[in-house]
This record gives C-alpha cells, sequence and structure tokens, in this order.
C-alpha cells in the first residue's frame, strides 16, 4: 500500500503500518464502523477501553464508542438518544490534546459527524424529526503512525 492508502483504486481505511502499530479493537472497530455496523464497533472500541490503557486513549475511544452508539440510536429509532451522544462524543473530542490521535484527524471527522447529525441539533425534540438520508462519516487513518499513551 502507498501513503495515500489506495488499494486496487479505493481508498481503504489504515495501512499496513498502520496495522502493526496499533491495537487490534481499534482497527476491528474501524472496519465495522466503516461497515456500517455501529454498535459492533461499540462493543470492539469498548473492549479496548475497559481495559488497562492511558488516560488520553480512553478519552479517544470514548469519544468514538459514543459517535457509533449515536448512530446505533438512529437505526432503532432513538433520535434523542442519538443527539445526547453526539453531543457528548463532540465535548470528549474537544478535550483531547491534540488534532490527530491514532492517525485520525479529529477535526475531519468531526466535520463528518457533523454533516451527518447536524439535524438533530436544532430541534426542540428530534423524536418529531423525520430523519433525512444519513452518511455517516468513513474513517480513513491519515499517513504514518501517531505514539499514544
Amino acid at each position: 500500500m502507498t501513503n495515500e492508502n489506495i488499494d486496487s483504486g479505493r481508498r481503504v481505511a489504515y495501512t499496513a503500518e498502520h496495522a502493526a502499530a496499533y491495537p487490534v479493537e481499534y482497527l476491528v472497530g474501524i472496519d465495522l464502523y466503516n461497515a456500517g455496523e455501529f454498535h459492533a464497533a461499540h462493543d470492539a472500541w469498548e473492549d479496548r477501553w475497559m481495559g488497562e490503557v492511558g488516560p488520553a486513549e480512553k478519552l479517544f475511544l470514548q469519544a468514538m464508542i459514543q459517535s457509533a452508539v449515536a448512530f446505533h440510536h438512529l437505526e432503532i429509532g432513538r433520535p434523542g438518544a442519538a443527539r445526547r451522544m453526539h453531543q457528548m462524543a463532540k465535548e470528549k473530542f474537544a478535550r483531547l490534546p491534540s488534532k490527530c490521535f491514532m492517525s485520525l484527524d479529529l477535526e475531519e471527522y468531526q466535520a463528518q459527524l457533523d454533516r451527518a447529525l447536524s439535524w438533530l441539533d436544532g430541534a426542540p425534540d428530534p423524536r418529531e424529526l423525520t430523519p433525512p438520508a444519513i452518511d455517516p462519516p468513513v474513517i480513513r487513518l491519515q499517513p504514518g503512525v501517531m505514539g499514544f499513551d
């Protein structure tokens, strides 16, 4: 694979370099999330989050879990809970010490989250809204490996 994450003409989520450096639960969660398996992605990331990880990684994983759970709540018809999870994820992402963590560009990922879920934010009661067609974010790691705690 190249630094641009190209495989057979399409962009892939991460490279062999990422696979060698990052925890398997993180990468499995990315694969599941990108496949639209939001509850399963949550479970994969939660397995790592519940272990002994550093404080920044714990915060990052919790934000990722909450962003996945937001889409799961939409799948099961709970837009109010989805809005709450989105807001909680945003708060945690804002507390991270850098704009990129474990090779994920947090600003770009959050921009995708906001585009997909902003329709929830303006309504006094999101349960009264008709959900629009939603394009969940696609997670693609940036070239290179970053240290994490």
